[in-house]
């Protein structure tokens, strides 16, 4: 009755294939959980691009970094009468100045 090395090589087998199982599962686990991993970094990247960019955008549009808007000429209708010219300018009035007492 040699039996005894039969169940000691089943159950050797039966322990390998059970580990081998066991390394699958984690390595297909493990594989699933970088692609989810992946994904979820790439929309929260995207939404963080996206949040960047509008921010900019607010900033120089509508924020403090707007420019100053210039003010521009426009012509009045005092502007629109020529100048006078440098013959009609006025004299100038004699000066009193008081005279010193003794």
């Amino acid at each position: 009755m040699a039996t005894g090395g039969k169940n000691r090589d089943a159950r050797a087998a039966r322990e390998r294939t059970r580990l081998y199982e066991a390394r699958r599962r984690f390595h297909d686990d493990q594989a699933r959980r970088r692609t989810r991993d992946n994904l979820i970094a790439g929309i929260v990247g995207g939404i963080l691009v996206l949040g960047i960019a509008g921010a900019q955008t607010l900033y120089f549009v509508a924020g403090p970094g707007a420019p100053e808007p210039a003010p521009t000429s426009t012509p009045t209708p005092t502007e629109t009468t020529p100048a006078p010219t440098p013959d009609s300018t006025p004299e100038p009035a004699p000066e009193s100045t008081p005279t010193p007492t003794p």
